[in-house]
């Protein structure tokens, strides 16, 4: 009788372990990201010197800005939108290869629409690297997530 105690307890033990678990899987699974509106920025930079800095020192950049919300004030070179509607607004120097690329958020599609090239816009999101071009041409750094800054 002992042993058979000792089963159905190891049995309702893993059963408590296997709905807990299914739960907070379902939960992590239909989690939605937070909206950046109303983050604070950690930094708050023109859009030249995002790219300047991470040109000159791609390393130290990365340490500073990577995974922190970033705030960039720009002018818009182009606003681009792909085969499934995702809009991502170009930042930077018309003259230059280089620009930063601000992935839109889902949510905040709409508002985009009203954004046109060669206007200055403040765009807030989160810095998720930098990537130079070989060819020495041009070089992105991306930001991820964002959101039109309104004064």
């Amino acid at each position: 009788m002992n042993r058979k105690k000792r089963i159905i307890y190891i049995l309702l033990v893993l059963l408590v372990i296997a709905i807990v678990g299914g739960f907070y899987g379902y939960k992590e699974f239909n989690r939605k990201n937070e909206s950046l509106t109303d983050a604070t920025p950690a930094f708050k930079v023109k859009s030249t010197d995002l790219i300047s800095e991470f040109a000159a020192d791609e390393k130290a950049a990365n340490t500073k800005y990577l995974g922190k919300v970033v705030q960039v004030a720009g002018i818009v070179k182009k606003l681009d939108k792909d085969d499934k509607g995702f809009y991502t607004v170009v930042l930077g120097d018309t003259s230059s290869m280089s620009s930063v690329r601000c992935s839109v958020d889902s949510l905040f599609t709409a508002e985009i629409t009203s954004v046109k090239p060669n206007a200055p816009v403040f765009m807030k999101g989160i810095c998720t690297g930098y990537m130079a071009d070989d060819l020495g041409i041009g070089a992105d750094v991306i930001l991820n997530r964002c959101v039109l800054v309104k004064d």
